[in-house]
């Protein structure tokens, strides 16, 4: 089958496009061909390195955590899904090897929930790892309540915009940091928008003068301090990019594959509740490209790679 592949850490050249192995499909497995898969930051984060420490890599790597697409072949013992099935999922193993970026993935069930049958394939490939990520935030790590105010940093980006979105519906007031050009966008999703830099803790008391019961941080670093110092007593702080969070009081998070929760994502999405802008799509053998994209920062929303199926080759014919 075709994919993309890196043989060795580096920038975006290191990613190439061609034949890679067939996936086999385990017991509690699916075999999904795949429609799109989004592009996330930790995607070159991988790619050049910056997880080894947390994951074995086993060269040559597809890269890739996030899908949509159809079930052409369920494992031995999954019951879940039928070939045929319209799926999304975080595809995240514990070491790097196989991703999403071609034209089949193995899937385990754990990382699987249908697809929104409202959303595009390009759409519902950008739910999963952003929308894990802003709801077990939102639900599980800062606990957000009705009445309460939420301060989301980078509130256009793909996480923060689901947070955003989230939050407003379960009846929080949210502030979201965002870039002037994107403020628009925020007011859409649901949000007050501030903009970044100097200044920003000033303009946030002028909207919150009591302070922000909760902070959910996607920057990291001076961010931190300036955030908690925004917190109303027993404010409570989550950040998906700096552990250093913990030294403030708050809790880092590292988003966890979860069919429950990604199943419940599916079903806010139905209603209407959560939608995915699509900033950008590139075909398969552009991934290269997107990933330069994506590593430029102040995305609004998701950036996707979409497999082109005109011809329709079956599973495993390399093609």
């Amino acid at each position: 089958m075709k994919g993309i592949h890196y043989s060795r850490y580096g920038g975006p050249e290191v990613l190439e496009y061609g034949e890679v192995r067939d996936p086999k499909v385990g017991p509690d497995s699916v075999l999904v061909k795949v429609r799109a898969a989004a592009v996330n930051p930790v995607d070159w984060k991988c790619r050049e390195g910056y997880l080894d420490s947390l994951l074995d890599t086993v060269f040559p790597v597809v890269p890739g955590w996030d899908v949509s697409g159809v079930v052409v072949q369920p494992g031995a013992s999954v019951t879940e899904f039928s070939v045929g099935d319209e799926v999304i999922g975080y595809v995240r193993e514990d070491f790097l090897s196989r991703g999403t970026f071609a034209e089949y993935v193995a899937a385990p069930v754990r990382t699987l929930a249908r697809k929104p049958r409202n959303l595009t394939y390009e759409e519902a490939a950008g739910l999963p790892l952003a929308g894990l990520t802003a709801y077990q935030v939102i639900v599980k790590a800062l606990e957000v309540k009705q009445g309460e105010t939420v301060l989301v940093h980078a509130a256009a980006g793909g996480v923060g915009s689901i947070a955003v979105q989230l939050a407003t519906h379960f009846g929080a007031r949210v502030i979201g940091t965002a870039s002037e050009h994107n403020h628009d966008y925020v007011r859409e999703l649901g949000g007050e928008p501030v903009t970044y830099g100097d200044g920003l803790a000033e303009r946030v008391r002028a909207l919150a003068p009591q302070g922000v019961d909760a902070v959910f941080d996607t920057i990291g670093g001076d961010t931190l301090k300036t955030s908690a110092n925004l917190l109303a007593p027993e404010g409570r702080m989550a950040s998906i990019a700096d552990p250093d969070v913990v030294g403030y009081g708050g809790r880092y998070c590292f988003v966890r594959p979860d069919a429950e929760d990604l199943g419940r994502l599916s079903e806010l999405a139905e209603q209407g509740v959560v939608s995915v802008h699509v900033s950008e799509t590139f075909p398969l053998e552009r991934a290269a490209d997107a990933h330069r994209l994506n590593q430029e920062g102040r995305t609004r929303g998701k950036i996707v790679v979409t497999v082109d199926w005109s011809e329709e080759p079956e599973a495993g014919s390399g093609g």
